[in-house]
């Protein structure tokens, strides 16, 4: 299946498929505090499973999650996605950076191509973005991108604020 997803590439940055090789990082967020934003943090088996979605979504629905890779050095730093099904009620633009790799522009970088792609090849008029509210760096990111709250956005959770990238024409 991987041959069909796409890879994007920036300046600095490679938004590639996941490998199962990717999750033992990826395992280790989500087990940590860091993951509560996003309903953890997760025990091996959940941590599996939204992995595991995070791919499915390329076939359910054409779009999902790709790892975010440094040209410079081929580490994965994160993970970058579009996020669609039951659990979310539009399609949300996500990221999340490995510890160590924050503050130095990835998420910005690598979110901006993956909303770019999304809305140039499958032609999505917006997307949305879900934050805990005390998310406050994730929240500058989706600022930096352009995104504005949306009050009156369908939430993912109660507390959620939702943020909305719209396609600029």
């Amino acid at each position: 299946m991987s041959g069909s997803l796409p890879t994007l590439r920036t300046d600095r940055l490679v938004l590639r498929p996941p490998v199962e090789a990717d999750f033992e990082a990826y395992r280790v967020l989500m087990a940590s505090p860091r993951s509560a934003g996003m309903g953890g943090p997760f025990d091996t088996r959940a941590a599996w499973g939204v992995f595991c979605h995070d791919i499915a979504c390329w076939e359910l629905f054409g779009h999902g999650a790709l790892m975010i890779e440094r040209v410079a050095d081929g580490v994965c730093v994160g993970q970058v996605g579009i996020n669609h099904g039951p659990l979310f009620p539009e399609k949300e633009l996500g990221w999340l950076l490995y510890d160590g790799f924050e503050g130095l522009g990835y998420a910005t970088e690598a979110a901006a191509a993956l909303r770019d792609w999304a809305f140039g090849t499958l032609g999505l008029p917006t997307l949305v973005s879900y934050f805990d509210p005390a998310n406050v760096r994730s929240i500058a990111v989706a600022e930096r991108l352009g995104a504005v709250r949306d009050p009156g956005a369908a939430k993912q959770d109660p507390e959620d604020l939702v943020y909305r990238h719209r396609r600029r024409l």
